[in-house]
């Protein structure tokens, strides 16, 4: 194996450690239906996290270090326009998803009752919508990488 097969390798990896999870992350908190099970469903969402940005950060580092290996990648249209959507998906996190989940971790720690607040899928409908539209982002990127269309 070369160099640059094993950084592939890495790659392939790290898109299904980090990507993988980050799909399923708003089917396991949409079937709580108590409070109990909202806490716990955040607590593996959390965990299952920690797996993204891991991934993430490795797609990032070894999909760089492939440009800087084979300079000609940043000239192929499917290779800069993945790196352009994953850097704004990545932006995601801090920009938008974070202060929209603040609410939601609040209302874990604080509210007292089993029953889940009306207020908390309000929230929980904003934060998914992003979720979403992150999704499609990194489907698209997938694709890209895939199918090397331009």
């Amino acid at each position: 194996m070369t160099f640059y097969s094993i950084i592939l390798l890495i790659h392939v990896l790290s898109a299904i450690l980090g990507m993988g999870p980050g799909f399923v992350m708003i089917y396991i908190v949409t079937r709580a239906t108590t409070m109990t099970e909202l806490r716990h469903a955040y607590l593996i969402r959390n965990r299952l996290h920690n797996f993204v940005m891991v991934g993430g950060t490795l797609l990032l580092i070894t999909g760089l270090t492939m440009g800087y290996l084979r300079p000609y990648l940043f000239h192929m249209g499917w290779y800069v326009t993945s790196l352009i959507l994953f850097i704004v998906a990545l932006g995601f996190g801090p920009v938008i998803l974070s202060p929209r989940s603040k609410p939601i971790k609040k209302m874990l720690k604080e509210h007292g009752d089993d029953t889940i607040p009306a207020e908390y899928y309000i929230l929980a409908k904003r934060l998914f919508f992003y979720e979403r539209m992150e999704n499609v982002i990194f489907v698209i990127v997938i694709a890209l990488m895939v199918l090397k269309p331009f």
